[in-house]
């Protein structure tokens, strides 16, 4: 139905009162808040994958602590990341008498004395690429804070990502970090998220059972999909969380699973094959590109992006 001019004038203001008083009681029935976390596609992940596996071939089968191999894969996520708008930091450190290297990219705004910070291991063993161990973390970290930077996500926490050296020989890295913060820079981070191993060729769904809210927010995640989880025990204290831990940080993460073998009431629940390790390559040199399970993958980044969402709102 056309209106005519003067109904046209009173049926708009008529409207415009309705909108407001709707939006009014929408306002009044529920707080705001922050946009959903958005899908990791994961064959972003998987192209940053080939691109470690091409940076591991070129420089002698692997990304190990101290060898070009680990600082052309530095410098590729840098790239990435200072072409998205993050500040990055550089941060090297010297083990077993070679030069190793933290990179750290700071998403800008949010309260700095509220940080959430994600993280994975980016070295590999001297044995092989570590495409599972650890390129699928590092990607998908990578991912995630590149889907901050295209979403222009403004949570109310601080976002920082951090990729480490030297986790291999002993969590060198992350602990030389934790070791340089303040105090005070100490208490500000709020929590830290540690993914390491998330592909894992035989998969698990291994959640960290840390920090109460942060194993929560993993749980309730996979809880929608309808996948069961277990608490990560293989690895408990083996992974660059430990230096937070250790600092009083609250920490949580994901893992897919190493050497340890899947039982059968394992496989049953997730698929697989029984009586086999969770990953066969394990700081093997077959831990390529071939070597990744997608689904695991998938789910996971997905898993680390609805978590940064969630706990930095």
């Amino acid at each position: 139905m056309k209106l005519s001019v003067p109904g046209r004038a009173t049926g708009v203001a008529a409207l415009a009162v309705a909108a407001l008083l709707t939006t009014s009681a929408i306002a009044d029935a529920a707080p705001t808040r922050a946009a959903a976390a958005p899908d990791i596609p994961v064959a972003n992940v998987k192209a940053h994958l080939t691109q470690l596996q091409s940076i591991a071939t070129a420089n002698g089968g692997n990304r190990a602590h101290g060898r070009a191999g680990y600082k052309a894969s530095l410098d590729y996520v840098k790239a990435k990341l200072d072409a998205a708008g993050f500040t990055t930091t550089i941060q090297q450190f010297t083990a077993s008498g070679r030069v190793g290297y933290n990179l750290i990219a700071d998403w800008p705004g949010g309260n700095a004395n509220q940080v959430v910070m994600a993280g994975s291991h980016l070295d590999s063993v001297s044995s092989g690429a570590g495409i599972n161990d650890n390129g699928s973390g590092s990607a998908a970290v990578l991912e995630a804070a590149l889907a901050v930077s295209r979403a222009q996500y403004q949570p109310t926490k601080h976002l920082r990502f951090a990729w480490w050296g030297a986790e291999e020989l002993g969590l060198v890295g992350s602990r030389y970090y934790v070791n340089n913060l303040s105090a005070t820079n100490r208490a500000k981070i709020s929590g830290y998220l540690n993914f390491d191993m998330i592909g894992s060729p035989n998969p698990g769904y291994f959640v960290y059972d840390d920090d109460p809210a942060i194993e929560k927010t993993f749980k309730d995640f996979y809880a929608g999909l309808g996948v069961a989880t277990e608490i990560e025990t293989e690895g408990d204290g083996r992974s660059d969380h430990a230096p937070f831990k250790s600092a009083g940080i609250p920490v949580g993460g994901l893992f897919t699973g190493a050497s340890n073998t899947k039982s059968a009431a394992q496989a049953a629940k997730w698929g697989g094959t029984a009586g086999q390790s969770f990953d066969r390559c394990y700081h093997s040199s077959c831990d390529t590109t071939a070597n990744i399970n997608d689904t695991a993958l998938n789910r996971n980044s997905d898993a680390l992006a609805y978590a940064v969402w969630e706990l930095s709102e």
